[in-house]
């Protein structure tokens, strides 16, 4: 039985792949960081559910400690999926927003793969995935600390990949657009703790952010399920030589493919547009 652990599990994308996977096989160590959400991830059948805060670098280690002696030592893949969204103009993000940013959607994931891939070099194969963005590669308004976690996180994983190559350990970045979960509401969580948006020469916009993230159901066109990652990490998962990149939605396709084609003043239009 292929194992795997998966950070971020509580909701979304990390619930729909943690449970899509164990019912392919897979033995999936879903995590999450609150205990009330593990409790539930095991009530739910995901027997192996462990308390993993990427934040926290005792957690990360204690985790995996829990993780290798459940499987003798070995682990096949690693999903980091744990992330959230800080929304706000990039003037209005204060270092302590930013940095909580990245440990979140960065270091905490990196961290946790530089521990796991000893255990993969010794048993000579392994996985590493990143739940990247289309804002990982196509940066938008109002978005600016999100979109350099992303970034960030790209360059990282494609460096990784070139350092491993002929290690039959593989990297790949999935890069969702709008998908189904409760991403919105958290961001805007994030955006009242840390945005003094009243102050901000931003009021304006912000009102429409609001609007935006408070509005129930999809918010943005051509919205998939999560269903569509799971898709994309199942074929990462199984591919004989993984892809480096998984675009999914319509709106990371066709970015991807207007960054390769335009001028950046007219993809810069485009994306104005688009925010």
């Amino acid at each position: 039985m292929h194992s795997i652990l998966i950070t971020g599990c509580s909701s979304g994308i990390g619930h729909t792949v943690a449970h899509g996977l164990a019912r392919e096989g897979w033995r999936v160590f879903a995590s999450a960081r609150a205990e009330a959400d593990v409790a539930r991830l095991r009530a739910e059948g995901l027997s192996d559910a462990l308390q993993l805060d990427v934040d926290d670098s005792a957690s990360i280690e204690r985790a995996l400690a829990q993780v290798l002696a459940a499987t003798g030592g070995t682990l096949d893949a690693l999903f980091n999926n744990a992330g959230f969204g800080q929304p706000g103009a990039a003037e209005d993000i204060s270092r302590a927003a930013l940095r909580a940013q990245f440990e979140t959607n960065l270091f905490g994931a990196w961290e946790l793969t530089a521990r796991v891939l000893p255990v993969m070099r010794a048993q000579g194969h392994g996985r590493v995935l990143f739940n990247s963005s289309v804002l990982g590669f196509a940066a938008m308004r109002w978005r600016g600390a999100y979109n350099a976690s992303k970034y960030a996180m790209e360059g990282l994983a494609d460096t990784l990949r070139l350092e491993l190559a002929g290690s039959n350990i593989y990297v790949s970045l999935i890069e969702p657009g709008p998908i189904t979960s409760r991403f919105r509401p958290n961001a805007l969580a994030k955006f009242r703790a840390h945005v003094d948006w009243t102050h901000s020469v931003h009021t304006e916009v912000y009102r429409a952010q609001i609007e935006r993230m408070e509005k129930p159901g999809p918010a943005a066109p051509f919205t998939l399920p999560a269903e569509a990652v799971l898709d994309a990490v199942r074929r990462a998962l199984n591919a004989r030589r993984p892809a480096a990149r998984y675009r999914v939605t319509f709106p990371t396709h066709l970015f991807w493919w207007l960054k390769r084609l335009l001028p950046t003043r007219w993809l810069d239009a485009v994306l104005t547009r688009a925010a």
